[in-house]
C-alpha cells in the first residue's frame, strides 16, 4: 500500500522549490498591489484600498501559473465582471439572502460566457453585495476601483516575477526538443482523442487540453526511447 505523507505538494509536477517561490511570489505581489494601491487611490476612501479576492488571486497566479485560472484575463477579466454581477444583484435584488446568491452564481456563468474563469471572482461578486455601505455607495465605480487596478497591479507583477522564476506566465505549453527519436507513428493520441476522453469522464481538470496533449506527447517519446534501448555514444572519430 503507497502510503501518504504530509507536506507533500497535490499538483502534478510541484516541487519545494516552486513551494517556496509562490510564497516569496505571493508576498511580493500582494505587498506591491497594496503599496501602489494605496499610493493611487487615496483619494477615494473610505473605499477599501485592497480587497480580499486579490489575496485568494495571488495563490493561483503565484502557485500554479500554467493554470488557465491564472490567466491575466481570468484575472483582470473575472474579479470585474464579477464585481459588475455583484453590484447589479446588490441593486436590483432587494432580499440579501437571495442577492449574495444571485451575484455567485451570475457571476460564474458571466465567467464561463467571456472565457474569464476565475474561482476569486465569486468573492468579488460577494464582496459587492456584503462589501458594506461603502462599497453599495461607490456602486459600478467598484468593479475598477479598486477591483481592476488591484487586478491589473498583481497580475503586472506576477508577469516580471515568473520572468526571474523562470515560469512561462502568461501560460504557453513549451515543447521540450528530445534526441530524433520521436514518437509521431507511435499512435499519439489525436486533440479530438482527449476531447472525447475529457467528454466520457465527465470531469473539469486544472489543466488545459494543449498541456495534455503535450503530456501524452511526452511520455510516447519516452516509451519509444525505452523500447529503442540506450542511445549510441558518438565517438571522437564518428
Amino acid at each position: 500500500m503507497k502510503l501518504s505523507f504530509p507536506f507533500v505538494p497535490i499538483l502534478a509536477g510541484a516541487t519545494l522549490r516552486d513551494r517556496l517561490l509562490a510564497c516569496v511570489g505571493a508576498l511580493i505581489g500582494v505587498a506591491l498591489t497594496s503599496f501602489v494601491s494605496a499610493t493611487a487611490l487615496h483619494g477615494w476612501a473610505p473605499l477599501p484600498l485592497l480587497v480580499a479576492p486579490i489575496g485568494a488571486s495571488a495563490v493561483l497566479v503565484f502557485a500554479i501559473p500554467a493554470s488557465p485560472l491564472a490567466q491575466p484575463w481570468s484575472v483582470v477579466g473575472g474579479n470585474v465582471v464579477s464585481a459588475l454581477v455583484g453590484v447589479t444583484a446588490a441593486h436590483f435584488v432587494p432580499i440579501p439572502y437571495l442577492a449574495v446568491g444571485v451575484a455567485v452564481g451570475g457571476a460564474i456563468l458571466a465567467m464561463s460566457l467571456l472565457r474569464c474563469l476565475h474561482p476569486p471572482g465569486g468573492a468579488a461578486a460577494l464582496t459587492a453585495v456584503i462589501g458594506g455601505p461603502a462599497i453599495l455607495g461607490a456602486g459600478y465605480a467598484f468593479p475598477f476601483v479598486p477591483v481592476g487596478i488591484n487586478s491589473l497591479i498583481l497580475i503586472l507583477t506576477g508577469f516580471a516575477f515568473h520572468r526571474v522564476s523562470v515560469h512561462s506566465y502568461p501560460h504557453r505549453p513549451i515543447p521540450i526538443v528530445g534526441h530524433e527519436l520521436t514518437a509521431s507513428d507511435l499512435g499519439v493520441p489525436h486533440p479530438l482523442d482527449i476531447d472525447l476522453a475529457l467528454a466520457d469522464l465527465g470531469e473539469t481538470f486544472d489543466i488545459s487540453r494543449e498541456d495534455l496533449d503535450l503530456l501524452f506527447r511526452r511520455v510516447e517519446f519516452h516509451a519509444a526511447r525505452r523500447v529503442a534501448g540506450p542511445m549510441p555514444v558518438r565517438g571522437p572519430m564518428n
